[in-house]
């Protein structure tokens, strides 16, 4: 009787969510209304037409219209961090239909229910995928998520501030030398995985002890630093206001080209260090699938694909833009060698080093941890 009336509620309360979230739908006829796609994305991570440059979204608006016959209004909202755009997803306070997480927030949010399964049929351009891209431990069956972007984590240095001698490993994040002209990520798993590199921990360690060793690094550092930060490192690092920094690699580049001519950026790989994919899901709460992963095909087409890959300087698993001689030629021999370095095996690389979802008791420790480092 209890277990009934428990499957009865369960039942009860996954048809009210589906109610509160508008539940996965289908696009309509061509009855004149005009469909609304709720994009969520990184800030900084598409092409949007400034400068003259591909606006990917008027773009799949327009195609979209002349493809099907209908009217669509995408309505684009940026995050700046995986934990900001979970808790906003798992709060039940909003919808969207495609959201870019990284790989490690993938698995936890595939393992919690929060994401729709894929119909392949509607994205077709899927084939361009490389291989090295598929059967990842993040969604092994390749039924949860379409790789849009992939990279590697370095540093960030001021030539014009900061020793060469010193641009070496993980240290750079701690050197005295540099006090209050470093910045750290604001988010805990980037910030403690800088730590765990630096100590050759394991990031996907399940001990404690190897977390509270990275929280006493973490501590240690946090003299020196400026500020914890994410989307604003690009202003910061531009301007010359900070002089060390870690971030994604494609963002790099993003900072070389608007850097002051006071500053003399410079990056470099420390050993070991991460290796992530952002990839395109369609969440639990999506009002329309299908065109939500009509919306995740064009993106994978070429205009689109090469726009939005030399937009954001990331590296791109799509064979159609690495590929492509007017992309190679447009990036440049030293972008491409950063962006796309010879890995003899990148699967395994990746499988060792990149963030692996966590148990959530040991998230929840983790997350203490990292309120203490930032009190501190």
């Amino acid at each position: 009787m209890k277990k009934t009336f428990s499957l009865l509620l369960a039942c009860l309360l996954a048809v009210a969510l589906l109610a509160a979230c508008g539940g996965p739908g289908e696009p309509g006829g061509n009855d004149g209304a005009t469909l609304t796609l709720n994009v969520y994305n990184w800030g900084e991570y598409i092409s949007d037409g400034s400068e003259g440059s591909y606006d990917t979204v008027k773009a799949f608006e327009a195609w979209y219209q002349e493809t099907y016959g209908q009217k669509v209004r995408v309505n684009y909202d940026t995050y700046d961090s995986n934990e900001n755009m979970y808790a906003k997803l798992s709060s039940g306070a909003v919808s969207y239909d495609v959201i870019f997480p990284s790989d490690y927030m993938i698995a936890r949010m595939r393992e919690e229910g929060m994401l729709l399964p894929l119909n392949f049929d509607n994205i077709p351009n899927y084939a361009n995928i490389d291989e090295n891209f598929r059967g990842l431990y993040y969604d092994p069956d390749d039924s949860y998520s379409v790789p849009y972007t992939y990279g590697i984590v370095g540093i960030i240095w001021n030539a014009n501030e900061v020793d060469a001698s010193d641009a070496q490993g993980w240290e750079l994040l701690w050197n005295s030398k540099y006090s209050g002209r470093i910045v750290q990520f604001n988010n805990s798993r980037d910030a403690f995985g800088t730590a765990m590199y630096k100590l050759g921990l394991d990031v996907n360690s399940l001990e404690k002890p190897d977390w509270n060793a990275a929280f006493q690094e973490l501590k240690a550092q946090r003299p020196y630093v400026y500020s914890y930060v994410m989307d604003e490192i690009y202003n910061m690092m531009e301007s010359g206001e900070v002089a060390v920094g870690a971030y994604y690699a494609g963002d790099y580049f993003t900072m070389l080209d608007n850097q002051s001519s006071s500053v003399d950026l410079r990056f470099y790989y420390p050993e070991p260090t991460n290796y992530y994919i952002d990839a395109m899901c369609i969440p639990s709460c999506c009002q329309h699938q299908e065109l939500a992963e009509r919306f995740i095909n064009f993106m994978l087409d070429r205009d689109a694909a090469i726009a939005n890959a030399e937009a954001t300087w990331y590296a791109s698993p799509n064979t159609v833009v690495y590929t492509d001689p007017e992309y190679l030629e447009e990036m440049g021999e030293e972008v491409i060698e950063i962006l796309y370095p010879e890995i003899d095996d990148f699967a395994e690389l990746y499988n060792t080093l990149a963030y692996r979802n966590l148990p959530a008791e040991l998230l929840d420790y983790i997350n203490s941890l990292w309120e203490g480092v930032k009190i501190n």
